[in-house]
């Protein structure tokens, strides 16, 4: 057995209720994957990204649904040694890459302010552009559950509001794509088990300007941050992640001071005369 088999066949096995269960039942909640799709699987080189690839190329053994893939590699400034081992790991991993260059490093290089927002709407925007020169309706990034739950703590703590990262959303600047996160489910935990368990190495950020920045004023620091926010949480209560999660399921707009849907402004006080008075 080739050992990109043995890694695909740990999938659905070893972690089969980790990896594999939550990243079919994500797909299935969301409606993520219809017939005749073409989704374009998005891998930066990292582990996500690299674990999401092997996923698709399993479920698509299923045949459940009729859809077709291309696995696209932005390259967006990457040094030399780590573009090399996106590659090295591609051609481990059996994943039929097509890389495209980009000059985004340089570009966000001389962006002072938020050069880390700056630099993901312009991946973003590369991105959309190569799916849709290949002929896809879609592109899937490997966002996982701990992304999700640091999204909506980001929002409270640092935005003032309350917002999370859809599952699913169509773009606004590229007509008829979707963007889709199967990962959705699957904790970063398991994604790092996998890697390690299967002896592979996958590139970090491999940022330019992280690289050569120690303050605190980014917004992948601010991920930093609630990253050890959320692990001591959780040496308190286990289950804080999941409740972080579930409190965008469960809200109850009878209880919200305000909120805006759309370019709509709602306040508590629209209808506050037209309710009977709760005790």
């Amino acid at each position: 057995m080739e050992r990109y088999e043995e890694i695909e066949k740990s999938i659905t096995t070893s972690y089969r209720k980790l990896i594999w269960a939550k990243f079919v039942k994500a797909i299935q909640d969301f409606d993520m994957i219809q017939d005749g799709d073409k989704i374009a699987v998005c891998i930066s080189g990292g582990k996500d990204s690299m674990l999401l690839a092997k996923c698709f190329q399993e479920i698509k053994k299923h045949r459940k649904k009729n859809f077709e893939l291309s696995f696209i590699s932005m390259n967006p400034g990457y040094n030399e040694i780590n573009k090399q081992k996106v590659i090295s790991n591609a051609n481990i991993l059996n994943i039929p890459l097509i890389m495209f260059e980009t000059p985004i490093f340089d570009s966000v290089e001389r962006i002072e302010d938020h050069p880390c927002y700056i630099c993901a709407r312009m991946r973003r925007g590369y991105l959309y552009e190569k799916a849709k020169e290949l002929g896809c309706n879609k592109i899937a990034l490997g966002h996982h559950f701990d992304d999700v739950i640091e999204t909506i703590l980001m929002g409270m703590l640092y935005g003032a509001q309350v917002q999370t990262m859809m599952p699913k959303v169509r773009s606004t600047s590229h007509p008829g794509m979707e963007l889709i996160r199967p990962l959705y489910y699957v904790k970063e935990e398991s994604i790092i088990s996998w890697k390690n368990k299967n002896n592979l190495e996958f590139i970090q950020c491999a940022c330019k300007i992280t690289e050569k920045s120690h303050t605190t004023d980014d917004v992948g620091s601010k991920r930093e941050e609630i990253k050890r926010l959320i692990k001591d949480l959780k040496k308190v209560y286990d289950n804080v992640d999941m409740n972080i999660f579930k409190s965008v399921q469960n809200v109850n707009l009878d209880t919200i001071i305000s909120y805006r849907k759309k370019d709509e402004f709602h306040h508590f006080l629209d209808d506050y005369n037209n309710k009977e008075e709760v005790l």
